[in-house]
């Protein structure tokens, strides 16, 4: 009996809800969250930035992809409390009031979206892209932008997009 009740205490234990405090799209907050909440969940579901999608759940699409600290990040994979003290930009952060971000806007120039599931991953990817330096030719652009999975096909626009910013020398 002594082992069940020590299993019933360790099960209770993982539900407990752990402090958090972090900054996301420039705005701090601090809640109690679970320690088994991922940050997507966390983001979608306590933030309710939606913005951010849940595709595949095992870091496999890239639909989830935000910035942490300035690298992206695969949101389904991290949990949230691993990230206290850090920032955290998602696809609504990017915009700066009613100006879209360069990127936002090469992707609507270049048709870089289909149905639109996988954009804010995409553009996300893309951003860390050209900061990182990967923007060099089409095929550097490709292997960079692997990670992000977009059913539509709509990878060339993509790459026009990525490679329009680049080439404009726009502060991403």
């Amino acid at each position: 009996m002594a082992a069940a009740e020590g299993f019933d205490e360790r099960v209770a234990a993982a539900f407990e809800k752990i402090p958090l405090s972090l900054k996301v799209n420039g705005v701090k907050h601090k809640l109690a969250v679970e320690p088994r909440a991922t940050l997507l969940d966390f983001l979608r579901e306590q933030l309710h930035l939606t913005g951010t999608k849940k595709g595949c759940d095992y870091g496999q699409c890239g639909a989830c992809t935000v910035h942490v600290d300035g690298q992206r990040v695969n949101s389904c994979l991290s949990f949230a409390v691993m990230h206290d003290g850090q920032e955290i930009t998602t696809i609504e952060g990017l915009a700066d009031g009613d100006q879209l971000h360069p990127m936002q806007e090469a992707f609507v120039k270049h048709d870089g979206f289909q149905c639109g599931y996988c954009t804010p991953g995409q553009i996300m990817s893309a951003v860390a892209c050209v900061r990182e330096g990967h923007a060099g030719t089409a095929d550097e652009i490709r292997e960079y932008m692997s990670g992000n999975i977009c059913r539509c096909g709509a990878y060339a626009n993509i790459v026009a997009a990525i490679q329009d910013v680049k080439g404009g020398g726009q502060k991403v």
